[in-house]
């Protein structure tokens, strides 16, 4: 894939971090009206959460799952970090590719059999507590970028390990992109 402009870059970089962060907090909502759901006494509190997790559902998971899953491809595929370079990137892909067909093909349909009832089970308490700890590591080796470049990435590197490119600039062999 061709290279991203710097503006492209950017604008994508401020969506992808935006909708991440809009995951996060839609699965903790979940999370919070299945435990409402779940301890509640009350018929009516239970379908009214059960409900609000039916529209969040229906109009949010999937999209936002989606354009989480498609920026951060395009992120990756469109910088020097690229998709298998480095094993954080590599890590958060496939724990996002997974957590998305879980969002699809499992919580959702999760959450319209319990709308159907009125009532929420052990199970839709338990998938978003184990998202949002998947979505919070995925968010601490975004930031932190731990474990270095995979065997792929350390044989790109390879060619310009001795600290100058192509265009004869020195490099910055730490950070991709970044010249010294």
């Amino acid at each position: 894939m061709k290279p991203l402009k710097r503006s492209a870059r950017r604008s994508l970089l401020v969506a992808h971090v935006a909708v991440s962060v809009s995951w996060l907090g839609l699965t903790v909502g979940l999370l919070a009206l299945a435990i409402a759901a779940l301890s509640t006494a009350d018929p009516a509190t239970a379908g009214a959460a059960t409900r609000a997790m039916k529209i969040f559902g229906d109009w949010l998971v999937v999209p936002v799952s989606l354009f989480s899953l498609f920026s951060g491809l395009v992120l990756a595929l469109g910088t020097p970090w690229g998709l298998a370079r480095h094993r954080w990137v590599w890590t958060k892909f496939w724990l996002t590719l997974i957590t998305v067909a879980l969002s699809v093909f499992s919580l959702r349909p999760g959450i319209d059999e319990a709308a159907a009832r009125g009532t929420v089970d052990i199970d839709l308490v338990i998938a978003p507590s184990v998202a949002t700890a998947t979505y919070l590591f995925i968010t601490a080796i975004s930031v932190l970028k731990p474990w270095g470049p995979t065997r792929r990435g350390r044989r790109l590197r390879r060619p310009s390990a001795s600290g100058k490119s192509t265009s004869g600039k020195r490099v910055d062999v730490r950070t991709p992109g970044r010249t010294a």
